[in-house]
């Protein structure tokens, strides 16, 4: 033997001390060997587990879906490999990350390895337990930081609602989802009655003021389903799912006796407020979402011409109307 050599088994030592989980499974899911990292973080020693079946030792493991992916390692004679993005983790381990990486539990890739025989076949499988905590909370904070931005970049600065451009993916979504699948959704267009006239009376802030107090009181009154946006200056648009226009009419009454019943307070000022609205519907052969937004448009005309704090559901003779103005 060289001088230079080991005077211990380098292969074992390094099985046992290695910063990955490292354990072996026979055919019958007999735990043949448990290494350092897997008892430190399982809580159990090497000589409690080693001889024992798995599940027996663990019964909070998965245990049809692990069963199946070792028995598909012996079957095919190939490795298998496990992500924390499709299973967080196989044993729930605990982490020594801060807490503030809003993780409760180590995330876990895992690696199935078959230890073939010289006829080879695989006699057992390996299985390695590699701690990917840290990548798992870096990606879900970049994941939740894109989301707000995301959920920022659609929301109108103002009122907090959705802006005219979510809006309009929204439509185009709801419409090709309606157009493909059948059902039927509506729209309302609404705007405030003399908006110009409260910002020269009581200011800009009043003004303000009241966009954002509207745009809550009707947003309280919607389904979760529903969708309210600011579609620009003191103009706003309701989408409702899987609801006809005479729901829809019905609603946008509601809507309008709510907010002319109670003022908007501004400095201890009350600001009388109402609104016009006109309401759609989605029918089939329209070309695309735009014929719902000129519908309703058409028909939030129609609500002013008639003297304002009104709801107008959209007809074909509104169109001459609107085209005398």
């Amino acid at each position: 033997m060289s001088d230079s050599a080991p005077s211990f088994n380098l292969a074992e030592t390094v099985v046992k001390w290695v910063d990955v989980g490292i354990f072996v499974l026979n055919k019958n899911f007999e735990v043949q060997l448990w290494n350092n990292f897997m008892a430190h973080h399982s809580g159990r020693l090497t000589e409690d587990v080693v001889g024992k079946n798995l599940f027996e030792a663990f019964p909070d493991l998965p245990k049809p879906w692990f069963t199946k992916k070792v028995n598909t390692v012996f079957l095919l004679n190939n490795f298998a490999f496990i992500s924390w993005e499709n299973r967080p983790y196989l044993f729930r381990f605990a982490h020594n990350r801060p807490i503030t990486g809003g993780a409760d539990h180590m995330y876990q890739n895992c690696m199935l390895l078959p230890l073939k025989a010289e006829q080879g076949k695989p006699e057992a499988v390996c299985v390695m337990v590699f701690d990917a905590t840290d990548t798992a909370i870096a990606q879900n904070l970049l994941k939740q930081a894109l989301e707000t931005i995301s959920e920022i970049s659609n929301r109108d600065g103002l009122t907090g609602i959705y802006n005219r451009r979510y809006l309009e993916n929204r439509l185009s979504s709801e419409f090709d989802r309606t157009r493909r699948y059948g059902g039927t959704f509506s729209m309302i267009l609404f705007d405030l009655d003399f908006f110009k006239k409260v910002n020269d009376t009581y200011g800009h802030l009043a003004g303000d003021k009241v966009l954002v107090e509207i745009a809550a009181r009707v947003r309280d009154k919607l389904r979760s389903s529903d969708v309210i946006g600011r579609y620009g200056g003191e103009e706003f648009v309701l989408i409702l799912p899987e609801t006809p226009l005479d729901g829809a009419r019905q609603f946008a009454e509601r809507l309008r006796e709510a907010v002319a019943l109670e003022p908007v307070i501004f400095d201890d000022t009350p600001i009388r407020v109402t609104i016009s609205m006109g309401v759609t519907e989605h029918h089939a052969g329209m070309p695309g979402y735009a014929t719902l937004t000129h519908q309703s448009d058409i028909a939030l005309y129609a609500s002013k011409a008639a003297g304002r704090n009104c709801v107008t559901c959209y007809a074909p003779e509104l169109e001459k109307l609107a085209a005398a103005k």
